[in-house]
């Protein structure tokens, strides 16, 4: 064990770790088993490392525009900033991830997460040039691995960095999925359908209606998320603790952004009020609303599913693939499993937005301290329905069977399919031809032919899926 201080006092450290007093304070105030993000955790190794770059390069251009003039605080040497850039490339890249011990629901508006990180990235450097860990004259967390930071500016510029690459990764799941449901769309075009109302049978429709509109919704949904970047990529880094940008230089402020778009390739921008931007998360409620219109579309495709290939009406039209075994003791059984976990993963998006929504508001004054759980909400959602359209796009939409004798034939014994023939025989003769159907348990065909309402070959016509499913019909259709 090494001994740490701070201005409360001194605790234990495990000799080795790269974690310091302060994330043990905080492992033991917050006993959450909830692991912060890595997706975040890489991106605040991103976002350090481009301090430190910056600095570097405030370093150089005050040695060469303004030679002999003392440079204010106790900046790094450019040792110890190469050091720190490269423990930074290797958080970014993921390592060390084991050391971070502060979990993802915490207080402080995100202090312990970036004390953390500011201890990792210490005593990695530390290690590098050859000392041990705890050794802070080397490589110090608040001097160095801090220097010209806040946790607010970092924390919620790591966020918005890491939502954003998750958001690329739905984007292009949304469009698998979809181009999925597309050609279920193309497949299920000839293939007819009941449609159904308020859970009861209405009109004839068929499958490529369906899947068509399924292919609507979710590509409204592509069109969302891939607008929400517009949303996130203002950032707040270099405003310091409430965007003022005190004790900051204006180069580093001026600058820094803009070594994190070269180290990401992503179009993020400094805002233009600072203070707003750390202040308000507006912008986090606006795009997980968008998230949340993916989750309704998500859940109300796959709750269709589930019903159309349930076991209520034998035999279903629909069939679904059997992906894992249904029961322990029903040997054959076959249940929607994926729809089952679309549907409850969707439940907790919308937990997630009232989340992100009700956390958002109680931001205070000059900052939200609530943060880190808001941004665990948030980077959840986006993991959550990336899984949701994977397992769709894979294991669901690919092997549905469409059973096209078993659709017709439900659909020809349907009596609603005598609304087709209104425009022939009106309302009061198509209503005693459904109560006939009803009544004896015959097709529309078999009723025409016992009642004797229109000749067989004309009711033929009119029953032809081109007919049924064209928009409405013309005077000359009548003749």
């Amino acid at each position: 064990m090494r001994k740490e201080s701070d201005t409360i006092g001194a605790l234990d450290v495990p000799a080795d770790a790269l974690y310091g007093i302060h994330s043990v304070r905080a492992s033991r105030n917050f006993p959450d088993q909830t692991r912060f993000h890595p997706e975040w955790y890489q991106s605040v190794g991103l976002v350090k490392l481009a301090c430190y770059r910056t600095v570097l390069a405030y370093k150089q251009a005050a040695a060469r525009d303004y030679a002999g003039t003392v440079l204010p605080g106790n900046l790094p040497s450019d040792e110890v900033l190469e050091a720190m850039c490269s423990s930074a490339v290797s958080v970014s890249q993921g390592e060390f991830y084991g050391h971070f011990i502060v979990p993802a629901m915490q207080g402080g508006a995100g202090t312990s997460a970036n004390m953390n990180m500011n201890e990792i990235i210490a005593n990695a450097s530390i290690m590098a040039l050859g000392g041990r860990p705890g050794d802070y004259g080397m490589v110090d967390p608040f001097l160095h691995a801090n220097v010209f930071q806040s946790t607010n500016d970092v924390i919620p510029t790591a966020l918005k960095l890491a939502a954003i690459r998750l958001l690329q990764e739905l984007e292009a799941s949304i469009n698998r999925l979809r181009s999925v449901v597309e050609g279920l769309e193309g497949q299920g075009r000839s293939v007819m359908r009941i449609a159904y109302t308020e859970m009861q049978r209405a009109l004839p429709s068929s499958y490529g209606l369906l899947f068509g509109a399924y292919n609507e919704a979710l590509s409204r949904d592509w069109w969302r998320v891939s607008r929400c970047y517009e949303r996130l990529k203002l950032v707040n880094l270099g405003g310091g603790a409430a965007g003022t940008g005190l004790a900051i230089p204006r180069f580093y402020i001026m600058e820094v952004v803009g070594q994190l778009q070269k180290l990401t390739g992503l179009p993020l921008t400094r805002s233009e009020n600072l203070a707003d931007t750390t202040q308000n998360l507006d912008s986090l409620v606006e795009v997980h609303g968008m998230l949340k219109a993916l989750a309704v579309n998500l859940e109300k495709i796959s709750s269709d599913i589930r019903l159309l290939s349930s076991d209520l009406s034998l035999p279903p039209e629909l069939s679904i693939p059997a992906v894992q075994a249904g029961s322990s003791i029903m040997p054959g059984k076959v249940n929607p499993v994926i729809a089952e976990y679309v549907i409850g993963l969707c439940h907790k998006v919308y937990s997630n937005d009232a989340l992100v929504s009700g956390l958002s508001g109680q931001g205070s004054l000059d900052l939200n301290p609530y943060l880190p759980a808001i941004g665990h909400a948030f980077l959840e959602s986006i993991k959550l329905l990336n899984g949701a359209c994977k397992s769709m796009a894979e294991h669901l939409f690919p092997m549905l069977c469409l059973h096209k004798g078993t659709s017709l034939e439900n659909l020809l014994m349907s009596p609603t399919l005598t609304t087709a023939l209104l425009p022939y025989i009106g309302y009061q003769d198509a209503a005693r031809m459904a109560a006939y159907m009803r009544d004896n348990g015959v097709s529309v065909l078999e009723a025409n032919e016992a009642m004797d309402m229109l000749p067989q070959e004309k009711i033929k016509k009119v029953l032809l899926p081109e007919n049924l499913l064209k928009l409405g019909y013309s005077l000359k259709d009548l003749e």
